[in-house]
């Protein structure tokens, strides 16, 4: 018999760190590649996995991210236990909106009682990667745990921003830090400390148990890397699933997994112009495993000549409606309905849905939120200290110029 699982996808993140773009959004709803949204990644991960019963918990600034939900990633009605379900805070257990990632599947905890699921696959829903969630509940099976964690090796010296696991051979896992500011290394190769990715397999039994109201002293913590798990290892099975052993259909066999964490800008634009490459470290490409994000009624690219100029891009990603009139975009990412005029130059930066750039402009290693207008003869990432005083800057100095920006 196929075994029950319920997703429970966590999207209630602020994303302070990635303001401005989550000034008016939260940061799973945040624009990604063109076409998608970031959350898109992990909804696809579970769709590509056959695992179709996903409620996903939202919070702050969801009203962008419940229209996203419902306009492309909404099923048919004819299989009941086939959805996607936006939950946002109830205070079914109190007056507090979620305080951590474990209080947000608690004070939800009637739905899983309500669906009766063998599994519950918790993950979070800000990070772009694809999985197999199937091989991660086989090695579950195998290994007969009752928590899996996946895990991923980072540098040491960037372990500090996650939950650092310690393991033994077989994965099982003997220790967990959260965000220690000296992470410890792999035995095998101190370079690198194994971090979990935040994505989280229980059997659906224990999961209930550790979050009833006083069923255990853990229950009562908000968050599963910092209360909940720490004290389970000692006492139950919990396992560390290897990110770098699963295998995506349509892929060649041996092809590093791909795992970005955009919680920063730099993290973000980063990830953003991975998809540039000719042979890109995450391909957007394999009909087998579809990035899905619903369908577009834009008409397609268009590259038209203007003053004798023609319009080109370069290494870079160019999504439906958009038109470069006799300008040049090169190593850059650009989202529907932008528009590029005659003459104006655009270089190593991410250019968000209904973005204008008029004509002689030119913009270098920028991200523009939706519907940014840069005027005629504008420059952007030209003079970073003028830029400093109008914008945001990232630590990598990336001009970023929030959604709707009057000039």
């Amino acid at each position: 018999m196929k075994a029950r699982i319920l997703g429970m996808i966590l999207a209630g993140g602020e994303g302070s760190r990635l303001a401005p773009l989550t000034r008016d959004r939260a940061k799973p709803a945040v624009p990604f590649g063109g076409k998608y949204r970031i959350i898109d990644f992990v909804l696809s991960n579970f769709i590509n996995s056959e695992i179709y019963s996903i409620y996903v918990l939202v919070q702050f600034k969801c009203q962008s991210l419940i229209e996203h939900l419902q306009e492309r990633w909404r099923f048919g009605g004819v299989l009941g236990e086939h959805f996607i379900s936006s939950v946002p805070a109830q205070m079914w257990k109190g007056q507090t909106w979620y305080q951590g990632n474990a209080d947000a599947v608690y004070q939800n905890l009637h739905l899983i009682e309500n669906f009766q699921p063998d599994f519950v696959a918790v993950f979070g829903a800000d990070h772009i990667y694809r999985m197999d969630i199937r091989q991660m509940m086989t090695f579950h099976l195998e290994q007969q745990a009752d928590v899996t964690i996946a895990a991923f090796p980072v540098p040491v010296e960037e372990g500090s921003a996650f939950g650092i696991l310690q393991v033994e051979k077989d994965g099982r896992i003997t220790g967990f830090e959260e965000k220690p500011a000296h992470p410890t290394p792999l035995p095998h190769d101190p370079r690198y400390c194994l971090a979990s990715m935040g994505n989280y397999f229980f059997s659906k039994s224990l999961l209930v148990q550790l979050l009833e109201k006083g069923a255990h002293e853990e229950a009562k913590g908000d968050d599963f890397g910092r209360d909940i798990i720490p004290p389970l290892i000692e006492r139950h099975r919990v396992y560390a699933y290897d990110f770098r052993n699963n295998q995506i259909l349509g892929e060649p066999d041996g092809q590093p997994p791909y795992w970005r964490d955009v919680g920063t800008l730099d993290a973000y634009y980063a990830a953003s112009l991975d998809l540039r490459a000719s042979i890109p470290s995450l391909n957007l490409y394999n009909p087998a495993w579809p990035i899905r994000s619903g369908a577009s009624t834009l008409p397609p690219a268009k590259f038209t000549t203007d003053e004798g100029q023609q319009g080109m891009a370069v290494q870079s990603i160019v999504s439906e409606g958009c038109i470069i009139s006799g300008a040049t975009v090169t190593d850059s990412v650009l989202a529907p309905d932008v528009f590029v005029q005659c003459h104006a130059h655009v270089e190593q930066s991410v250019i968000m849905n209904g973005c204008r750039i008029l004509r002689h402009a030119r913009v270098r290693r920028a991200i523009l939120d939706k519907n940014v207008v840069v005027p005629a003869g504008e420059t952007i990432g030209w003079d970073l200290e003028r830029d400093r005083h109008r914008f945001t800057l990232s630590e990598d100095g990336i001009v970023v110029i929030p959604k709707g920006y009057a000039f």
